[in-house]
């Protein structure tokens, strides 16, 4: 398939004083839509031509062949994922069963947006901070580079680019401040109510998700491979649900 520049969900002056149009033409315009014309490049005339983006990013995480495939494809779910965290006239605290669950695990409001900012401004270099669900319980992660919370089991709620080109027009190196602007006036919990709705608060769907990624790439050509480092990485239940959904699909085949 030839994948697609996501149309952004809001005007591309609609997030302003806080992100600027002339960010948001750069970022979407020019660096989002430069991995998805050079992932659509890479792909073509392979075993990835017509696989779905979790397919690719699944498969070809940790395999050094396919390191461009994987971070231009990491990168397009990524932004993907970003734009719809942001809304106009978004942030503060979350009501709902959200609000319970932040409360529950962080103690309070304030302590997430600490921890948020925190893992935001902790991440040396370029990266992205999430509001994930793992086992059950909220927590904030980082990750480097193109790197994304599918590979290790975590369902994402939320997200922020804190690569420099995200911020740096209109915050320059002060991404702290960025971030709290991202928390107190753009952040979309309506989206990610949805995507707790959807996920629910086990990790089931990442096994699950995984199992059929890798059934379904293969069935269609495609070389089973990767994601072991994914559940290696875990503990517990989380860790066995992704190695018996490996196995299972491996039996299948």
């Amino acid at each position: 398939m030839t994948f697609e520049l996501k149309q952004l969900p809001f005007k591309r002056d609609a997030l302003a004083p806080h992100i600027s149009a002339r960010t948001i033409d750069y970022h979407h315009g020019k660096h989002h839509a430069g991995y998805v014309d050079k992932l659509n490049d890479l792909i073509s005339d392979t075993n990835y031509a017509d696989a779905t983006l979790e397919e690719i990013i699944l498969n070809s995480f940790d395999q050094d062949d396919e390191r461009e495939i994987f971070n231009n494809a990491a990168q397009v779910w990524n932004h993907n994922f970003f734009w719809d965290s942001l809304t106009p006239d978004g942030g503060g605290a979350p009501e709902g069963e959200l609000a319970r669950l932040i409360e529950r695990d962080f103690g309070s409001y304030d302590a997430f947006k600490d921890a948020f900012e925190e893992a935001g401004t902790g991440e040396f270099g370029s990266g992205w901070v999430w509001l994930v669900i793992e086992a059950g319980k909220l927590k904030t992660v980082s990750t480097t580079d193109a790197k994304l919370p599918l590979l290790y089991g975590q369902q994402p709620l939320i997200c922020c680019d804190v690569w420099e080109h995200a911020y740096y027009l209109d915050y320059q190196n002060e991404r702290k401040s960025f971030l709290t602007a991202f928390l107190d006036n753009l952040l979309n919990w309506g989206h990610a109510a949805e995507r707790l709705s959807v996920q629910g608060e086990g990790s089931t769907t990442a096994a699950r998700r995984y199992q059929d990624a890798q059934s379904d790439f293969a069935q269609s050509g495609g070389v089973k491979k990767n994601a072991r480092e994914a559940a290696d990485a875990l503990d517990g239940e989380e860790g066995e649900e992704l190695r018996e959904a490996q196995e299972n699909t491996a039996n299948r085949s």
